[in-house]
């Protein structure tokens, strides 16, 4: 299957980081390559495009794009934690801008192999990297109750988390569970019938918290963001698309403690603490896909957009 995903919040996420000739961005979640493509086509004819993905499929399709632009876009197989230092293996010691655009592509979903959906039969995988050793079954399998209760909880918000682990539990206990369709069986009977009627696919959750688990995906964005500010140079831009409250939540506590001033005392007559914001947010509120967007691309419905400006004064 072709690596095809249609690109969320196209134009917005690219326009928020005024991209310009000359200008070195970073796109840390390349994907199907399509803010890839917009950055390069805004910044011409001499900005440079700096591309992460960890997904060797990604990085394969972005092939007939490196061709088209070889002195200007260059592809890194890798999690956008590591930024950092690959940056700075690469020579490059501050950007103009940096996109990331979270969540699971199109492909990824789409595939039945990669194991990511409860629609199609598939091993229970869900690896981003398909070079890192844990896997959904590993969770499935192995976790106790405890656990897998605490990141059904945590990462899917599941309100019926302990009773979905009681039954992974129990459903094991007689044989593995190999595919994505038994797990989904085995959740959406451990959830109460009247909660089943309306809503979204009652494993949805489920299938969420696992991925982020198996991904460390809240322990990799906080890593890759701090990365990323950290190589901004100032009056650098962020532009961070999220798919859940959870990592908006995350971008937003980020944002915040960035944009933060003095946090002395009210009481203090004179800032005592020194503290100086290290930027601003870009926009309070988030930026969400338009209805022309949403009726195109339907998946695109939880995803919000928001930005965030390198002041010009301080180091991280």
């Amino acid at each position: 299957m072709a690596f095809v995903h249609e690109t969320v919040l196209l134009e917005e996420a690219v326009d928020v980081l005024l991209p310009r000739s000359g200008g070195v961005y970073v796109d840390a979640t390349l994907g199907g390559g399509g803010h890839t493509a917009r950055l390069l086509e805004r910044s011409a004819p001499d900005g440079v495009v700096i591309a992460f993905d960890q997904d060797e499929s990604a990085i394969a399709h972005a092939e007939p794009l490196k061709q088209r632009y070889p002195d200007r876009l260059t592809l890194v197989k890798s999690n956008f934690a590591q930024m950092e230092e690959r940056l700075r293996a690469l020579g490059v010691t501050a950007v103009d801008g940096v996109l990331f655009d979270l969540g699971v592509s199109s492909p990824q979903f789409d595939l039945p192999e990669r194991g990511f959906s409860y629609w199609h039969e598939g091993p229970l995988d869900m690896r981003m990297d398909r070079r890192q050793p844990l896997t959904a079954r590993d969770i499935v399998n192995e976790w106790d109750e405890r656990e897998l209760a605490r990141i059904l909880r945590d990462y899917g918000e599941e309100r019926f988390a302990a009773a979905i682990a009681r039954a992974v539990v129990r459903a094991r206990s007689r044989k593995p569970i190999e595919t994505t369709t038994e797990l989904a069986e085995i959740v959406r009977a451990a959830i109460p019938a009247a909660a089943r009627r309306s809503g979204p696919h009652p494993a949805r959750r489920t299938f969420q918290a696992i991925r982020m688990a198996v991904n460390d995906e809240l322990g990799a964005l906080e890593r890759g963001l701090e990365a990323a500010f950290r190589a901004l140079r100032p009056g650098g831009r962020l532009s961070v698309i999220t798919f859940h409250s959870l990592e908006d939540r995350a971008v937003k506590r980020m944002f915040q403690t960035w944009a933060q001033g003095c946090i002395c005392p009210p009481e203090f007559p004179v800032c005592q603490c020194g503290r100086r914001p290290l930027g601003r947010m870009v926009s309070r509120k988030p930026v969400t896909p338009s209805s022309e967007e949403l009726e195109r691309n339907p998946r695109a419905r939880s995803a919000k957009m928001r930005a965030f400006e390198k002041l010009d004064h301080g180091e991280r």
